[in-house]
This record gives structure tokens, sequence and C-alpha cells, in this order.
């Protein structure tokens, strides 16, 4: 599954420590979504993506 959370990180000006913090999770789990090496939890899937004013779907490609 691939994602947009570094793009859409980035673009809030975000480091990968303030968001693991604003979502309540580790730095370590925000650099494995980035990199597609961990698949979110539905609860956190649907938690970046209202952070982000954005869907599940907008924020994570399941096709990829």
């Amino acid at each position: 599954m691939e994602s947009r959370i570094r793009e859409l990180r980035t673009e809030s000006g975000l480091s990968q420590q303030a968001l693991a913090v604003e979502v309540g999770v580790s730095r370590q789990t925000i650099n494995a979504l980035e990199t597609g090496r961990y698949d979110p939890s539905l609860k956190l899937a649907v938690h970046l993506a209202r952070f982000f004013g954005s869907t599940v779907e907008e924020v994570f490609d399941v096709d990829a």
C-alpha cells in the first residue's frame, strides 16, 4: 500500500516527530508508513486522514 503521508506532512511543514506526536504514534511508525514498510490499522489510517483533512482513500492507495 502506498501513502501520501510524506507529501502531506512536508506540505504541512511538519517533521516526522511532530506528526507522530499529533497522531499518537512513534516517529518510527511514521517513517515506516512513509517508506511502505508498515500498513496502518484502520483506526490509524482514519486518524491520519482526518488530521490532514482528507479521506482515507486520498491518503492511502490500497491498489498500489
